[in-house]
């Protein structure tokens, strides 16, 4: 089987390391990809959100199966395409993704259908949310409705941070077209956990769960960024509370779409929020969740090719799909400056390194003759198992200071 895995981040590379594991798996191809996929496939010089070229890729390339990576593949309709044409596509189609590029459509959902989440309003006008804001209790929480890279949600303690982030997305436009509509939220409390399923649209397989960082800083100081570190299992995460969020939120919610004719077929992600009332969701993805998928893919025991099969054929009440009790911790490694501005094409140095047992994921590499470069924010996730999150946050924090490139940077207190 040749697969066409769509992106180029850590997400895509934890894939295609997966994949490269898989007895059906003779070929993988990476678009665009980066220097860990070039490891262990082909990378194609075309975009993620390049529907044509993506689709000419697979017709010329004789891709069996195509994965998609990140959401804005599925945003632009890449699914729709390639299904239009008979290929064989895992993810979502672009209406039942809008679970995650469209944060009212997701509210709307969850409201009709009585899956718990924060209150909110939206606004398509400055004025009426600035209005809004002056007048409701603080903390809230800014939302741009679209997709911004996951950086368009701001957690405000104060008046003048809601009124700001209500400025930069809706006035300044920081996030582009996706601040033309803005929701404010409740502000929600509790230990947040990321939960993942792979589903049919019927039916859902046991969940796996992992926590992430956002914020730049320890102790989550700073602004936030596209995920500095992951966790999984989260410490909280017991079979008590995964039937809980299995009953509660994501069955309903994959029902819920079906009703609502945009049946989910892919890996669902549900940012959930263990507040005093119970799981809460706080925003729902329609792909596998990036730092997380670094510190997931290396707890998968089955097959990931059966897992993806069994989403499009709808049969996954009927697939093998495992996790080991092993904890895996994975260390994202910044260029220096990220989140705002940062060089790139700097040497990364010590990859040669790293212990045998310990799996670096790339992210913001190029491929080059000898030592890989940076090329982007976020350049490498360093991972590792243990049979306790405390054995795996030491081995993988042993290794990140082994490699090197000018300006890194990377927090200290992931899993801690």
């Amino acid at each position: 089987m040749k697969v066409l895995v769509i992106g180029g981040g850590a997400r895509e590379h934890a894939l295609v390391w997966k994949l490269s594991s898989s007895p059906q798996v003779t070929e993988i191809f990476t678009a665009p990809g980066n220097a860990g996929t070039a490891m262990l496939g082909t990378n194609l010089d075309v975009s993620a959100t390049d529907v044509e070229g993506l689709f000419a890729a697979a017709k010329s390339n004789d891709i069996d199966l195509t994965i998609v990576g990140p959401e804005t593949a599925l945003d632009v309709g890449v699914v729709d395409r390639f299904r239009a044409e008979g290929l064989t596509i895992a993810g979502p189609t672009q209406a039942a993704a809008r679970i995650e590029t469209s944060k009212a459509f997701a509210k709307d959902l969850m409201t009709k259908y009585n899956i718990a989440t924060g209150k909110a309003e939206f606004f398509t006008s400055y004025e009426d949310a600035m209005h809004y804001i002056q007048r409701i209790p603080m903390p809230a929480v800014v939302k741009a409705d679209g997709l911004t890279g996951g950086k368009g949600v701001t957690v405000c303690q104060t008046r003048d941070e809601a009124l700001t982030a209500l400025r930069d997305a809706m006035e300044d436009q920081v996030f582009g077209a996706s601040g033309g509509q803005v929701l404010v939220e409740e502000c929600l409390f509790g230990q947040e956990i990321s939960v993942f399923t792979f589903t049919d649209g019927v039916h859902l397989s046991p969940l796996v769960a992992a926590c992430d960082y956002k914020r730049i800083g320890d102790g989550d100081k700073g602004p936030n960024t596209g995920g500095m570190g992951s966790y999984s299992p989260p410490r909280v995460w017991d079979d008590a509370l995964a039937e809980q969020v299995m009953t509660e939120i994501m069955a309903p919610t994959v029902k819920a779409l079906a009703v609502e004719g945009a049946p989910f077929q892919g890996v669902l992600y549900g940012g959930i929020i263990l507040t005093e009332e119970g799981p809460k969701v706080i925003e729902f993805n329609a792909r596998w969740g990036d730092p997380e998928t670094q510190t997931v893919m290396p707890r998968l025991e089955s097959d990931l090719v059966d897992a993806y099969l069994a989403t499009i054929n709808g049969t996954v009440d009927q697939a093998t799909i495992e996790w080991t009790e092993e904890a895996c911790v994975g260390v994202v490694l910044v260029s220096g400056g990220y989140p705002g501005d940062y060089s790139t094409g700097l040497p990364i140095n010590g990859l040669d390194d790293i212990e045998e047992e310990i799996t670096v994921f790339h992210a913001g590499t190029s491929p080059q003759e000898g030592t890989p470069m940076t090329s982007g924010g976020r350049v490498l996730t360093v991972t590792a198992k243990g049979a306790s999150l405390e054995q795996a946050r030491e081995r993988a924090y042993n290794n990140v200071s082994r490699i090197t490139f000018e300006g890194a940077q990377y927090r200290s207190d992931i899993a801690k």
